[in-house]
């Protein structure tokens, strides 16, 4: 099954994120947040990310959604294709997109597909 990252610059946006996505779409896809700096400041790091790939890494690989800015430059560092990809999608709708497709075994490009369709969700 392919796993997610949520990265954040926030550590508790980051969880409460992550409890929110697997709220909605279940327990199936595993699911890691990645958020704030080694020694709990705003920030990003990327050896908490690297050790949140490892944690939901199955085989089947691992989208990484980052929140903003320099969250999205230190998962490309970590960006391997096809098998660690980065979403340039909305941080939370991107998210469960991607969860809800994941949790059907769905493939690493079409969980990253369905997060990136997120971009044309409209609330109104």
């Amino acid at each position: 099954m392919v796993g997610l990252v949520l990265v954040s610059h926030s550590a508790g946006l980051a969880t409460e994120a992550v409890a929110l996505v697997l709220g909605i779409a279940g327990r199936d896809p595993p699911v890691a947040a990645a958020g704030g700096t080694d020694d709990g400041r705003l920030g990003t790091s990327l050896d908490l990310i690297e050790a949140a790939v490892r944690a939901v890494d199955q085989g089947d690989g691992v989208v990484l959604v980052p929140d903003l800015g320099s969250s999205v430059l230190t998962c490309r560092l970590v960006e391997e294709p096809g098998r660690v990809v980065v979403a340039d999608v909305p941080f939370v709708e991107g998210a469960i997109a991607a969860a809800v497709t994941a949790g059907t075994g769905a493939s690493l490009a079409d969980v990253l597909a369905a997060a990136e369709e997120a971009r044309a969700f409209r609330k109104l």
